[in-house]
């Protein structure tokens, strides 16, 4: 769970880094291709990964308000390079919490 988790949040920024390339390219380079095509592609992974929040938030044992704060992430650049390292270290607390229960 958390290692698809993570690979969302991961694929949401750096498709949102490359959306600001593209739309870099169209203001500067009068090459609108990018936005066209990118574009798209970033909004359905972001919602897939509010969705992906939403569905899992109460397994990485985060508050509904800490799950908000991560969905807003996701919409500024690089945010969702953090998000997934709150998702990385609840990933290691989780394992490590079942490894004393055992």
């Amino acid at each position: 769970m958390y290692r698809i988790l993570r690979l969302i949040s991961r694929l949401e920024a750096a498709s949102y880094l490359v959306l600001l390339v593209a739309t870099a390219f169209k203001y500067w380079a009068a090459f609108d291709w990018g936005v066209k095509v990118v574009g798209p592609i970033h909004g359905v992974l972001y919602l897939v990964f509010v969705a992906a929040i939403l569905r899992q938030f109460q397994q990485l044992r985060w508050s509904f308000k800490k799950a908000v704060v991560a969905m807003a992430l996701g919409s500024i650049p690089l945010g969702g390079f953090l998000v997934e390292q709150w998702i990385r270290r609840a990933g290691t607390e989780s394992q490590s919490a079942s490894s004393i229960r055992q």
